[in-house]
């Protein structure tokens, strides 16, 4: 298998209300969506979004649950003020900020907020990773 994550399905409780939320972000929804699933091109992979228990139903697994989904999402920025900016911005969409922004122990600078669904997004700006011009990520 190669080392690659082409794409991130998200299981939520409301499709609608969930695409909304994305969009008011300024995601883009690809024409590949439909009625029961929404996707959106987030660079060199894509986002999607599909009800949780037809989510779970596809993965031959039992109902999901409530709590940590033991995950988080993570967006890197080229400055500490990138942080702030888009931290607000996904606040004025309805996020719920679960970390507010400020230095971390390993020289960065991050926040969390949750989506609709509670789903951890971290926003932050790392010293130690390179970022290009169209937002990839090289790891030292």
């Amino acid at each position: 298998m190669q080392p690659r994550l082409s794409l991130v399905t998200l299981g939520v409780r409301d499709l609608a209300v969930s695409r909304a939320f994305y969009a008011r972000l300024g995601f883009a929804e690809s024409k590949a969506s439909n009625d029961h699933v929404a996707f959106f091109q987030c660079g060199a992979m894509a986002l999607g979004l599909f009800g949780r228990e037809a989510l779970a139903d596809d993965a031959c697994l039992p109902g999901p649950g409530d709590g940590f989904a033991n995950v988080s999402l993570a967006q890197n920025l080229p400055s500490k003020a990138d942080v702030d900016r888009v931290l607000a911005e996904a606040v004025a969409a309805g996020a719920k900020v679960l970390r507010p922004a400020g230095d971390a122990f390993w020289g960065g600078y991050t926040c969390y907020f949750a989506d609709p669904d509670g789903f951890a997004w971290e926003l932050a700006w790392n010293p130690h990773f390179t970022l290009g011009a169209d937002g990839a990520l090289t790891l030292p």
